[in-house]
């Protein structure tokens, strides 16, 4: 059940460069449905289901934006810093989790408090630089006793509900929605063609485990599955981000204004025209905002046809991300469909 799969990855933790309890998961779900798992030097982990020569990446990066000890101060209150594009006031009094050497570990994170803020500092909001996490330590060696030290890493502690009709909330929706999608792909696709369904790492950071994992698999073609932004809640327009919750899943035709991809014709025509022939919603985006996977990719070597496949996502890079189960599972059944046709990549 996708809702449940998804539970599982959005709870596990995984920050960029620390991936190893959503890859655990991802093992135990794919077992008996690849037919091989390897993990490479970046951290990549390859699924692989064997076919003919023409090779299809499908990529979903695993890592979610959080933060990293930086220092602690001779009171036992630990300094940090944000790993990925984080808004500073989400921040402000969450809860979070400390994966140190003993284990994991609660915190809050604290700033000075509004009633002790003058009009200006109000009107600016705390700032990261101006936070930190509270353990309960009264001092530094209690810190270290718990088993945290300088490179710890840090993620929100919340955890995934469901809301009304088919709609879930969690964290790091960006992009274990992209993960779920892949999983599922990978358990049910019957296809001519190998395909390498590449959970990559260090996307927050830079695209990094993208770019290498293409590099070395260096395939035919290329999607990547992650989320993007929908205008249908209050404080965004349609024109500015003109796709729904709830419609299907999103093919990316450009995204950052083109300062990131601009996907493949044949790519996207492929998805496009299996969307049409078995009925399945799709979204078409031409995007002004941030990028995927895709754009690291299709930059590799001579260069790989490439596009982007997003689920619809509301309050992204937020603790509290929201999404449609339903998009998931129209975008599975477009990737099952598509992934028994060539595409057209002349």
């Amino acid at each position: 059940m996708t809702r449940e799969l998804l539970k599982k990855l959005s709870n596990a933790h995984g920050v960029s460069g620390s991936e190893g309890s959503v890859i655990s998961v991802i093992r135990k779900e794919l077992k008996g449905f690849v037919d091989e798992m390897t993990q490479d030097s970046m951290g990549n982990l390859i699924a692989v289901k064997k076919g003919n020569k023409f090779k299809v990446m499908i990529a979903a990066h695993m890592d979610e934006i959080g933060l990293m000890v930086k220092f602690v101060d001779e009171k036992g209150f630990i300094r940090f810093v944000a790993l990925g594009g984080w808004y500073a006031p989400t921040l402000y009094n969450q809860r979070v989790v400390l994966h140190g050497t003993k284990g994991k570990c609660y915190g809050v994170i604290g700033g000075k408090p509004p009633h002790m803020m003058d009009e200006d500092e109000r009107k600016k909001g705390v700032k990261v630089d101006e936070m930190f996490i509270d353990v309960g330590a009264c001092n530094r060696e209690e810190v270290e006793q718990l088993g945290i030290e300088v490179g710890t890493p840090v993620t929100i502690d919340r955890e995934f509900v469901k809301l009304a009709n088919d709609r879930v909330t969690g964290k790091a929706f960006d992009n274990r929605a992209g993960v779920a999608l892949l999983i599922k792909t990978l358990q049910l696709v019957d296809s001519p063609f190998t395909i390498f369904g590449v959970f990559t790492v260090q996307e927050e950071v830079g695209l990094k485990g993208a770019r290498t994992s293409a590099y070395a698999l260096d395939p035919d073609c290329a999607i990547a599955t992650d989320v993007t932004i929908p205008g249908d809640h209050i404080g965004i327009d349609m024109k500015d981000a003109p796709v729904e919750m709830g419609k299907g899943p999103v093919i990316t035709i450009v995204d950052s204004s083109g300062r990131g991809l601009i996907a493949h014709h044949g790519v996207v025509k492929w998805l496009k025209d299996v969307a049409a022939r078995h009925s399945i919603p799709v979204q078409m985006e031409v995007g002004s905002g941030g990028t995927t996977d895709a754009t690291a990719i299709h930059l590799t070597k001579g260069g790989i046809p490439s596009t982007t496949i997003s689920i619809p996502s509301r309050y992204i890079h937020s603790p509290v991300e929201v999404l449609d189960i339903k998009d998931i599972d129209a975008a599975v059944e477009l990737l099952v469909k598509a992934l028994k046709e060539k595409p057209n990549l002349k």
